[in-house]
């Protein structure tokens, strides 16, 4: 029962920080960033949130350094908006999978490309 909790926690999580960061959070350090998951351990005191970055390794490094800044913020706003006794402590993880999928596609096409 408490692993549906947590995935309802992380859903709800995943769908307040996307509308921050789409709308509210104005970092000039946070580039073009989506939120692709939200982990939150099965005691729901502790939430990872992976960010997918648009960008090269200095962009990915500028919004992370962004992402703890406004760390804080994001959390108290989490409080505000849903209703839980103890709002989990979050982390940010860069989430490179998109990237990879992409490198593998490539990949996947020029040796397609090399066959015919």
């Amino acid at each position: 029962m408490s692993s549906r909790r947590a995935d309802r926690l992380a859903e709800a999580i995943k769908k307040e920080v996307a509308h921050m960061l789409q709308d509210e959070i104005k970092d000039p350090r946070i580039g073009f960033a989506s939120v692709t998951q939200v982990t939150v351990s099965s005691d729901l005191r502790y939430a990872k949130i992976f960010v997918s970055v648009l960008g090269d390794e200095e962009a990915k490094r500028d919004t992370q350094a962004g992402l703890e800044n406004a760390a804080g913020y994001i959390r108290r706003e989490l409080g505000r908006r849903i209703a839980l006794r103890y709002v989990p402590e979050i982390s940010f993880k860069i989430d490179s999978s998109i990237e990879h999928g992409v490198h593998i596609s490539k990949l996947l096409s020029e040796v397609k490309k090399e066959d015919n």
